[in-house]
């Protein structure tokens, strides 16, 4: 018997396919497949509401006993349609068995970019004391969560390195020598200088915070990319959104785009703050963003789900295809006037936005608030 069969989903191209989930994978898609199939659990979409594979975000701060940047996997996570989170360096060596034990009693999946910084992030500025980057304690949590710490953390701004500048950043790139993880570099406020931080990146590096408007950004003044950047986008570094309470802004985005440079990922970088009070609220209401400027709901779809996977290297996540995971958010998108903030108090205004109605995480149904109250739908 299987677990769930969704039935009349809609597809972002407007097929209609049913799913088929059992024992936590996909055992079939297509259209009418459902009718082959019988199940203990049924969703019938009539044709009304899109399906795609479980939404991923791939920055976030969801460890709940951290001191600053907060919150509940699945308040961040299912609760908005997220199947999906990624902790971004919240948590180094020293809390990351902690961390672990807690995500086990989530519904959603968590992984974990583990901070290079052993004590995580209990200040703003953890690595301006480079006693706090030991490899020893590094590699062993790596090797204790294989499959959980899915990589490394360095922030690399001013009010986190002090007086150490680049350092703590080549230091990382040793460490990362020994367990072949991609590295997440947080860039912000100079020094060190978003130069001298991208010439250091590699291929599957990710430059997170990559639209930010503080004068380390990645475009120069008059508007073109840096050709630090441009050297390391050639190389195969990734860019990343991260919103945040402070790292998003529509004049650096649109700016960027207009001169065809992309996002690989779209993320939040979501906590307890900025999800209550903004500028965040949810990685659908970034996704809102891009769709206000431009982008296809299929292009920023690709950016939550096979994108994010494959470049974070989440095997079974990110395809709604047989044999991956059963993980599946069912949204809509809905024609409204919209008005969009970004981190700097920018205003754009849409006339569509995401509204994630449930995720479904191994076959478990988990309705959104919105799912409970403006959609009715039988999970």
């Amino acid at each position: 018997m299987n677990d769930l069969i969704i039935k009349q989903a809609k597809l972002l191209n407007g097929e209609i396919v049913d799913v088929v989930v059992k024992v936590g994978k996909i055992q079939a898609v297509g259209p009418s497949v459902g009718d082959s199939y019988q199940a203990e659990r049924e969703i019938n979409l009539a044709g009304k509401l899109f399906i795609s594979a479980g939404w991923i975000d791939a920055h976030t701060h969801c460890y709940p006993a951290s001191p600053i940047y907060y919150d509940e996997p699945d308040l961040a996570g299912a609760a908005s349609g997220v199947t999906t989170v990624v902790d971004a360096g919240s948590v180094g060596a020293d809390d990351i068995d902690h961390f672990h034990e807690l995500t086990q009693q989530a519904k959603t999946n968590v992984y974990s970019y583990l901070n290079i910084s052993k004590i995580g992030i209990i200040a703003q500025n953890e690595l301006s004391d480079m006693a706090n980057i030991d490899n020893d304690c590094l590699q062993k949590a790596v090797k204790r969560h294989e499959g959980f710490v899915v990589g490394l953390k360095a922030r690399m701004s001013k009010s986190v390195v002090g007086e150490n500048g680049l350092k703590p950043l080549l230091r990382a790139k040793e460490m990362q020598k020994e367990n072949g993880l991609p590295l997440m570099v947080h860039i912000g406020n100079n020094p060190p200088n978003l130069d001298d931080i991208a010439d250091v990146l590699d291929k599957g590096d990710i430059i997170t915070h990559c639209f930010n408007g503080k004068p380390n950004r990645i475009l120069d003044q008059d508007g073109n990319l840096k050709p630090s950047i441009q050297r390391a986008l050639a190389r195969g570094v990734i860019l990343d959104v991260g919103h945040g309470g402070e790292s998003f802004s529509f004049n650096v985005a649109e700016q960027a785009m207009k001169i065809g440079t992309y996002p690989d990922i779209i993320s939040s970088d979501i906590y307890h703050r900025n999800r209550i009070n903004g500028p965040v609220y949810s990685l659908a209401a970034v996704m809102t963003k891009f769709l206000c400027m431009g982008f296809t709901p299929t292009q920023i779809v690709n950016c939550v789900t096979n994108k994010a996977a494959d470049l974070l290297h989440l095997d079974g996540k990110g395809h709604l295809t047989v044999g991956a995971d059963g993980d599946i958010t069912i949204f809509d998108i809905k024609d409204e006037h919209i008005e969009l903030s970004d981190a700097e108090g920018q205003v754009r205004f849409g006339t569509q936005r995401f509204i994630p109605v449930a995720a479904i995480v191994a076959g478990e149904s988990i309705a959104t608030k919105e799912g409970e109250s403006d959609y009715a739908i039988h999970l």
